[in-house]
């Protein structure tokens, strides 16, 4: 298996070779579908430089990058839609559409990502967890990064890792060997070591979702802006399809429930939590269909085709990573070419 930075240099192999046979365009009628739903999480400016420990980097862009997203987009065509007209576009043959979601709530959305998106004049969707809202929710993968960051090593006897953390390297490669072993086993298993790490480092997890998150009180101050739509993320961010139908079903049902009351109008749209094969379904997008939602995303990556009208409930999303803030990666992306290459050509994987 590839380790992170191999990863990211393939992937930085495969950019820069799109963009430099002009791939990225002249493959773009053939790869690019009808749309497509860009994903968002951090917007903030202050980046961790190159080799520093920052292992959830590619969650962060800066705003200077959602800004060269958002005039790239308008340069090659696309017309940014709100996720409410989704339905209508996909049934269209119109110029190439974009819409912009932005996952988990978090405070820097408000601060760094809403001023850019206004200068743009650009509708976009926020899709809220309610227990980060609330303050009493659990972000495991920042739990994780913390402890790591703090200790010298990473003892896990739940997957049976002992780790040396002394340096930057070292807290990198012990973040992707415990985040790796402990995303395969039970969600459970997951959150009981993320917090047993914590309490050794010293770390408050309880304070974490207030530090990050947009509180109840700012997001119904969001909710007044016409350009944003409030949308769901589940009550309290679990991987659903690691659970049983019952605890699935309430994370759909009680996360809308619940946003609703917070708001005050009941969110049509569903974002998956961490939205892979692994974490969403066909049964959760059945769920999701039953509980009257209009349209559900996962993080499966690929643009939008006609055929995904009769999948709206299975909706994939092409992700803006911050490990790639580049202009040969973010053309390779808007064209479709790395998705049509991944998914060999097909273009729906709704299964």
């Amino acid at each position: 298996m590839l380790s992170p930075s191999a990863r990211h240099r393939l992937f930085h192999a495969g950019f820069a070779a799109i963009a430099a046979t002009g791939a990225d365009r002249w493959l773009a009628p053939a790869a690019r579908g009808r749309g497509l739903i860009l994903t968002f999480h951090h917007v903030r400016p202050d980046l961790a430089p190159p080799g520093a420990y920052a292992p959830n980097r590619l969650l962060a862009i800066t705003p200077a990058f959602l800004d060269r997203t958002l005039t790239a987009l308008t340069a090659r065509g696309f017309a940014i839609t709100p996720l409410s007209e989704l339905p209508r576009r996909l049934a269209e043959d119109g110029p190439p559409f974009a819409v912009l979601t932005f996952d988990d709530g978090y405070r820097d959305n408000l601060e760094h990502a809403a001023p850019v998106l206004r200068r743009h004049g650009a509708p976009w969707t926020l899709f809220v967890t309610h227990d980060f809202a609330d303050g009493t929710g659990r972000l495991w993968w920042i739990e994780l990064e913390r402890a790591i960051g703090a200790l010298d090593r990473v003892r896990l006897p739940e997957v049976g890792l002992d780790l040396p953390a002394g340096d930057a390297a070292e807290k990198s490669a012990a973040f992707a060997q415990a985040y790796r072993a402990l995303r395969a086993g039970p969600e459970a298993t997951l959150r009981a070591a993320t917090l047993r790490l914590c309490a050794e480092a010293g770390i408050a997890v309880e304070t974490i979702a207030r530090e990050l998150c947009l509180s109840a009180g700012d997001l119904r101050d969001l909710a007044r802006d016409e350009a944003v739509t409030l949308a769901a993320h589940t009550l309290s961010h679990p991987m659903l399809a690691k659970h049983d139908a019952a605890t699935a079903r309430r994370e759909i049902v009680e996360g809308r429930t619940r946003l609703a009351a917070l708001l005050g109008r009941v969110p049509e749209h569903l974002s998956y939590p961490v939205g892979d094969p692994g974490s969403a379904g066909p049964r959760e997008f059945d769920l999701a269909r039953a509980a009257g939602y209009r349209t559900a995303v996962t993080t499966r990556p690929g643009h939008l085709f006609p055929g995904h009208a009769a999948h709206l409930h299975a909706l994939p999303r092409v992700s803006v990573n911050g490990c790639f803030q580049t202009d040969a990666a973010l053309g390779a992306l808007l064209s479709g070419v790395p998705f049509w290459a991944w998914n060999r050509g097909r273009r729906l994987n709704v299964a």
